[in-house]
């Protein structure tokens, strides 16, 4: 695949808060290898032209470099860096956020046999492939548009969908599919991480959190650890910790209060699992987060 144009279409157009004049469509782009930090991933579609990034979800480590995508089509709680980017090299990337109900009309759009069954169980929530080329093409065409701000009102929508469609149809379309159906094992699970990204400071029951989602326990169990690589109490403590960061930019002196407000009873708990996963304890790491807000873009792209 001939990147050549895409790249260019990326460096002209971004901008530092990823942003750009169509609506889901994001750019970045970083000059510098980046150390790892903590964001939530976003439900989106990153498309790497230049350059090369590493994600943790959990145990699990994906790398993405020039030419690949990943999809994750879960907000997921994940640590990211650039391990390719430099002033005259710069990681150049794509994002688009995935929209479930395009996704629910483009699957009920599809012919029979146009998709292939679906596997059991829920697929992982973040995959990484080779783009082909018809995706890539599809890219740039998309890009072209914001040189063109009058064709976009009626031809981004339906570019968007020829993407959406090639990555539905491409050997990791399994992930993007379940995002579209709403009695899916991923749809199940994504409506947990929902309700836990908005309880995080309250304790519960894996039972009660899968009565809730419409799973039995070991199926619920089973397919959030398949989704997130993590279980259900990892991943609220990992929403907790990144929320106990941001309150520190703003509260740096107040490490008691902020642990007791993201739900921790035991300040000494607090910290040493604060120190585990940020590498230094909260008063010595909250004198470095001044100024620090919510990542406004997904932090796979």
């Amino acid at each position: 695949m001939d990147l050549t144009e895409l790249r260019a279409l990326l460096a002209r157009h971004a901008r530092p808060d990823m942003r750009t004049s169509i609506d889901g469509v994001l750019i970045s782009k970083v000059e510098r290898r980046t150390p790892p930090t903590t964001s939530m991933s976003g439900t989106v579609l990153a498309f790497i032209a230049q350059g090369a990034k590493q994600i943790a979800l959990g145990d699990r480590v994906y790398e993405y470099r020039a030419g690949q995508y990943l999809v994750a089509s879960v907000d997921l709680p994940v640590t990211g860096r650039f391990t390719r980017a430099s002033a005259h090299a710069p990681a150049l990337g794509f994002g688009l956020v995935l929209r479930p109900a395009l996704i629910a009309e483009l699957l009920s759009q599809a012919a029979p046999g146009d998709l292939p069954p679906l596997a059991g169980g829920a697929p992982s929530g973040m995959v990484v492939s080779d783009a082909p080329d018809e995706l890539g093409d599809a890219v740039v065409r998309l890009l072209r548009l914001l040189d063109r701000p009058r064709d976009a009102t009626v031809l981004a929508p339906l570019i968007e969908r020829e993407i959406l469609w090639r990555v539905l149809t491409g050997e990791q379309g399994a992930a993007v599919r379940q995002l579209g159906l709403a009695d899916s094992s991923l749809s199940h699970v994504a409506r947990a991480v929902t309700w836990i990204r908005d309880h995080y400071a309250q304790s519960f029951r894996v039972e009660d959190l899968a009565r809730r989602s419409g799973m039995s326990a070991s199926a619920f169990y089973r397919n959030f650890q398949a989704v997130t690589s993590m279980s259900p109490i990892q991943f609220q403590k990992q929403i907790r910790l990144q929320e106990a960061r941001l309150l520190l930019a703003t509260h740096p002196n107040d490490v008691t209060g902020v642990g007791v407000r993201v739900g921790y009873e035991s300040p000494s708990q607090f910290s040493r699992e604060y120190r585990r996963q940020f590498g230094a304890p909260p008063s010595q790491d909250a004198a470095r987060l001044r100024g620090v807000t919510r990542a406004p873009a997904p932090a796979v792209v």
